[in-house]
């Protein structure tokens, strides 16, 4: 029987402890038997978590015998986790025991030296402060999970669900992980393979700066179209100087600043009101739903129709076709996308991402 260990440390989540305890425990084999052992072991008798204490009779010396060890993720205020666990879970890799994080378990994989030089996700809310700390690691915000074998890392809260439930089919097929899927009542793959629904704060604009009339121009204009022509003129320089500038003061290119504004605009709009696709398109600033559709999948990692169903709870777009990006002579939309589709995510022979991948526009 494949023995799963839990580590709990101070001020655990307790989502992300049980999500890993009851997907393990609900595993059937087909002729009924539990493919799985699970339990929870700690570095000391009772472990906080939040709004409860846990009582857990196995220590750190469990890992030893474990053939997997999933660490939940832990309140960010906790502080550095304490020197034991991370010889114990240092050893257990050497080993080649299979860890695997939850949501900010990440940053103790990172803190052990697990994930130097690896691909590793984490809640995309921590994802920048997780790549700050350990710019060694290749940090992936806007995926599920990330498989690299021996050592695997999952995004925040329901993320957890969905790698137990690839470890599920990884070490004993579908046919297994789908029945596990079904008594967590939880689908076994998410539509599209959708990344984290990640939020897109607007652009921030650099406050004394000669650009801030521009920027905040930019911000009042998006439906209209605009190039980098357009934006230099307002800033009185020629586009070479104001491409520079740009760079300089916001840390990115007009086109990537823009693109960030009306994918978040956009976002409000799914998230707020009941408009069709097709006018979010226009009010945000795309030219076309095709290219809309385009541009949103490839930032937020889903469709806009995925997205607002995600957050409204129900569909309102129209399911007739879109229209097409208009060619001419004249200078293109910034933040607009090519007619053509993009390739498929490629995987790599030492990791597997849970990533979205190009598909038809919903």
């Amino acid at each position: 029987m494949h023995a799963v260990e839990i580590l709990a440390l101070d001020d655990v989540v307790p989502f992300d402890l049980s999500a890993p305890l009851q997907v393990f425990d609900w595993a059937r084999l087909p002729d009924g038997r539990r493919p799985y052992r699970v339990r929870v072991c700690a570095g000391s008798p009772e472990v906080r978590g939040d709004g409860l204490v846990l009582r857990v009779d196995r220590g750190l010396d469990a890992l030893r015998s474990a053939d997997t060890v999933i660490v939940p993720g832990c309140n960010p205020a906790t502080g550095p986790t304490s020197p034991a666990a991370l010889d114990a879970l240092r050893e257990a890799a050497a080993a080649g025991t299979r860890i695997a994080s939850v949501c900010s378990g990440a940053f103790v994989l990172a803190e052990a030296g697990l994930l130097d030089g690896l691909p590793a996700t984490t809640h995309w809310a921590a994802a920048a402060e997780l790549a700050r700390r350990y710019p060694e690691i290749d940090v992936r915000p806007d995926v599920l999970y990330v498989d690299n074998g021996q050592i695997i890392t999952s995004a925040g809260a329901a993320a957890a669900l969905d790698m137990c439930l690839h470890l599920v089919r990884r070490d004993h097929g579908s046919a297994v992980a789908a029945d596990s899927a079904r008594r967590a009542v939880v689908p076994l793959e998410r539509e599209g393979g959708q990344a984290q629904f990640i939020v897109h704060e607007h652009p921030p604009v650099p406050r004394g700066s000669a650009l801030e009339p521009v920027l905040e121009w930019i911000g009042d204009h998006l439906a209209d179209e605009i190039t980098v022509g357009t934006l230099a003129a307002r800033a009185g320089m020629s586009e070479r100087t104001f491409g520079r500038r740009f760079r300089e003061q916001t840390g990115t290119t007009p086109l990537r600043w823009l693109l960030a504004a009306r994918v978040r605009r956009a976002q409000y709009l799914l998230e707020s009101g009941d408009l069709p696709v097709e006018r979010v398109a226009r009010q945000a600033g795309f030219g076309s739903p095709t290219a809309f559709r385009e541009r949103f999948r490839q930032v937020v990692g889903t469709s806009p129709q995925a997205y607002r169903t995600a957050f409204r709870g129900r569909s309102t777009e129209p399911s007739g076709p879109g229209g097409q990006t208009a060619s001419g002579s004249s200078p293109s939309p910034l933040g607009a996308a090519p007619a053509s589709s993009r390739a498929s995510a490629a995987a790599t022979a030492s990791s597997t991402v849970a990533a979205p991948v190009s598909a038809h526009s919903a």
